[in-house]
């Protein structure tokens, strides 16, 4: 027996190599179960035996029941216990899984009471901007009427005059309505993987979202400027039993390769530099992108429909991989999908419930009609809180990258609206890869990574 040690020892040490060498691995996965669901510990036995992450790495909570946590609760029941039980192994953690039973949305932080004095006196600041708004631009119409056809006219002086009065107060409101924002918190609930993702970041500002350090334009000098973050996924779904499906359809595929058709369905929106890449237009030039890179690069079949219309039911045959946009809360069946599929569309709200029997929304139906991967929304995300389709795709299907590490080389933001559902180590093109990751370049050609924006796209 002790004659054996040695080779266990160099063994164990090649094991380890080997790992590393194929990058990330079940040994960096950490399961968030909830405790209080036993469905939740069903999902992560399961997970952990077909993929081999230890038992160890499962870690139970006390957490709420249903798709929503309070802020309070997200900070005392999960946040801290998952802080504290990690704390020693900060440094293997890279992968957090969030399974069935875990909230799937946090709320927002309340204001405090100096915030709430605050707030009442940018409203009374507020409503009289608003008076003066409105008295402005009922002059303005008259005017627009007195002065039509004769710019050399009083009237026409007077009305450039309202309408420099007119911007002066919009700037003020403008300014009053951000302030109103930060002090209220209105838009500090988010995704719970997504601010998962900053687990290490205490005290975090909650004002919108935060840029992704891990997205791949970022600098190695900018990562080092912050806590590290963690890559969050979610194993979910309508049913227990579907979600073991995932998990079982993903393995078995990955073992040979996905192959099959590539459906996008952009909306033919001409996309125009001066946005930056983060509008409407830049999105579905995104899509565009995606298709040509996939279609001409990586060789794969590929169909795009680049007019407003979506794919009408049925019509996506054989389908791998789908993006589209923009139905909102109305899913469309138009996917026949090969096992092993991944999909999403682009749309608001589309991951407000994963389990609710009766929704549209696209996410739940995506998975329920066969995709084994896809990612949403659990409220208003603007553009920006989605991956850019052809950074995310062709990430994928180089085949060197993990689902999880695809997302979260090409998401945007943390502590904002979307998540991943799906298996985190899927790798449906390890063995059949389509593109160099040279290949993949950012989305529309000349977009550069949105560093501390805070903008309404």
């Amino acid at each position: 027996m002790k004659r054996c040690t040695p080779l266990i020892f160099a063994l164990a040490f090649l094991f380890r190599l080997t790992s590393a060498a194929f990058g990330l691995g079940p040994q960096d996965v950490y399961l968030v179960v909830n405790q209080n669901v036993p469905e939740s510990q069903a999902v992560a036995d399961h997970y952990c035996a077909k993929r081999g992450v230890p038992v160890d790495h499962v870690l139970k909570l006390d957490l709420p029941i249903g798709d929503d946590m309070s802020r309070a609760d997200f900070n005392t029941r999960l946040a801290s216990p998952l802080r504290e039980s990690l704390k020693e192994k900060r440094d293997k953690v890279k992968v957090l899984l969030t399974v069935y039973g875990v909230p799937l949305r946090v709320g927002g932080q309340d204001p405090t009471a100096e915030e709430r004095k605050e707030l009442e006196l940018v409203q009374a600041d507020f409503v009289p901007l608003e008076n003066r708004l409105k008295e402005l631009e009922s002059a303005i119409k008259d005017l627009e009427s007195k002065a039509k056809g004769d710019s050399q006219s009083p009237a026409a002086k007077e009305l450039s005059e309202r309408r420099t009065d007119r911007e002066g107060v919009q700037k003020k409101v403008r300014s009053l309505e951000r302030r109103r924002r930060v002090l209220s918190h209105q838009e500090s609930h988010a995704a719970v993987d997504s601010e998962l993702a900053l687990l290490w970041w205490e005290g975090y500002d909650l004002d919108r979202f935060h840029p992704n350090l891990l997205y791949f334009q970022v600098t190695a000098e900018e990562r080092q400027s912050k806590p590290p973050m963690l890559m969050t996924c979610r194993l979910d779904g309508p049913s227990v039993e579907l979600v073991k499906r995932m998990i079982d359809q993903a393995i078995e595929v990955e073992a040979k390769g996905l192959e099959g058709k590539v459906y996008v369905d952009a909306r033919g929106i001409a996309y125009n530099q001066s946005e930056g890449g983060f509008g409407y237009g830049g999105y579905d030039q995104g899509m565009r992108d995606m298709a040509k890179l996939l279609e001409q690069d990586g060789k794969m079949a590929v169909i795009l429909d680049d007019k407003p219309e979506l794919f009408a039911s049925g019509v996506c045959t054989e389908c791998a991989l789908y993006c589209g946009w923009y139905s909102v809360g109305n899913y469309v069946d138009c996917c026949r999908f090969l096992p092993g599929a991944v999909a999403w569309h682009l749309a608001s709200f589309e991951a407000v419930s994963l389990h609710d029997t009766k929704s549209k929304q696209w996410c739940r139906n995506l998975l329920e009609n066969g995709a084994v991967a896809t990612l949403g929304p659990v409220a208003e995300p603007y553009t920006i809180g989605f991956p850019k389709p052809a950074e995310f795709f062709g990430t994928l299907v180089t085949g060197e990258y993990t689902l999880v590490e695809t997302y979260w080389r090409t998401e945007l933001f943390a502590s904002w609206m979307t998540v991943l559902i799906g298996d985190p180590l899927y790798n449906p093109y390890a063995k059949a890869s389509k593109l160099k990751i040279e290949q993949v370049k950012p989305s529309p050609a000349g977009s550069r990574f949105p560093r501390g924006r805070r903008g309404d796209d």
